[in-house]
């Protein structure tokens, strides 16, 4: 298959993808309907070189950095500082899942499972591939299938924990509305940072007629290269792909890059085609036979996780005097992340509130929080635990 083909066969199963999702208000996912496509698709004709075919792996393997480099400047520091209880509910939640898949997992799917689990189900795609590139280089092409499995499954597990407990706070928030009662401090009350001006203005802004695609990733491009060449000089003691988001995070607070930088250089989408690659291309290995042995390591990954989640959840509510279910919902944004953690929110408000006045309280009392915590374990807790991890693989 020549390069251009292989091309618009991976673009359409994407938009195929995301077609769906847009339909099923991301119920069912753009990566679990576009993974499950790709699979069957190497079963029934596919090339199983499609994506080389594609020339586009190294390029993927290459951009990662500078996607990490725009993922640290999605959210300025200040906002998760406000939000502070959220961040530790959601950072204990996924420690506690990873815990739960290292303890009571191991012994059930064995090490070789339970360790890399935590990728996908901590988080998003880098966390997953960080784990995949490690079993790649030692060969665990079961376990390649595996997590990948993982990450377009783990929306049909958050997501209805997610909406079942917001659904009961949700209700809890519109009687307190009923009763006359406001919202109080901690739910949201402070006004939120300027994301558009730095923390501490190093450097100079660049001007609005000099902030063109190609300026934009330069300077997105350069930072993520320094953070690999840190990465490289210190030994690789820290991932270079957690350098990235460690440097992009700290770019952005001084001022050097711009807030969604990547976004401005209209180029996410483009980024994002090609990062999915490497997650996908293991599919081509998935048998049936192989899918079939991995149902049960599956099945218990997600239930070991869920549980060790909701204890935290449980514990964190006596702490932090937010409801169990509150807690238990931000625990589970791990498992799916925007806009999952919007959608959810806006669906639940629409659902339970009776007025447009109760629908707009209740989003204000739950939607800060989810966003946090998706932010949060998505973008930077599942990156650093995979980073970790990944050396008891």
């Amino acid at each position: 298959m020549n390069a251009v083909t292989a091309l618009l066969v991976i673009a359409v199963v994407y938009a195929i993808g995301d077609f769906v999702a847009q339909k099923t208000k991301a119920v069912c996912s753009m990566l679990f309907v576009s993974g499950i496509i790709f699979m069957v698709g190497f079963w029934f004709g596919i090339p199983a070189t499609l994506f080389e075919d594609a020339v586009i792996v190294k390029l993927a393997i290459a951009l990662i950095p500078m996607l990490m480099i725009h993922m640290g400047t999605l959210m300025k520091l200040r906002d998760l500082k406000e939000e502070w209880k959220t961040v530790i509910i959601a950072l204990g939640a996924i420690v506690a899942a990873a815990a739960a898949l290292f303890i009571i997992g191991s012994p059930i799917i064995g090490k070789e499972y339970a360790v890399p689990a935590a990728g996908p189900i901590s988080g998003g795609v880098v966390a997953t591939l960080i784990m995949s590139e490690a079993a790649k280089a030692k060969g665990l092409e079961t376990v390649l299938v595996f997590v990948t499995l993982l990450l377009v499954l783990q929306n049909f597990v958050g997501l209805p924990v997610a909406s079942v407990c917001l659904s009961r706070e949700g209700r809890r928030l519109r009687e307190i509305f009923r009763r006359g009662e406001g919202l109080t401090a901690d739910k949201g009350s402070k006004a939120k940072s300027n994301p558009e001006e730095p923390t501490w203005r190093l450097f100079p802004a660049t001007p609005k007629d000099l902030q063109t695609p190609f300026i934009l990733i330069m300077k997105a491009m350069l930072v993520g290269w320094l953070a690999v060449m840190c990465a490289k000089a210190l030994g690789g003691v820290i991932n270079q792909f957690v350098m990235a988001l460690i440097f992009g995070i700290v770019f952005y607070e001084i001022g050097f890059l711009e807030h969604k930088i990547l976004d401005k250089a209209n180029s996410t989408g483009l980024a994002l085609f090609a990062l999915l690659v490497p997650i996908f291309m293991s599919l081509n290995k998935a048998t049936p036979q192989m899918v079939a042995s991995l149902i049960f390591p599956i099945v218990v990954a997600f239930a070991v996780s869920v549980v060790g989640i909701a204890i935290v959840a449980f514990v964190s509510s006596k702490i932090f005097g937010y409801t169990w279910e509150m807690c238990l919902a931000v625990g589970v944004c791990c498992l799916f992340g925007f806009p999952g953690t919007f959608i959810v929110s806006q669906e639940v408000a629409n659902a339970v509130g009776e007025t447009s006045e109760e629908r707009d309280f209740i989003l204000t009392g739950i939607l800060p929080k989810m966003l946090v915590s998706g932010f949060t374990t998505v973008t930077i807790a599942s990156v650093f635990l995979a980073g970790f991890l990944v050396k008891l693989l």
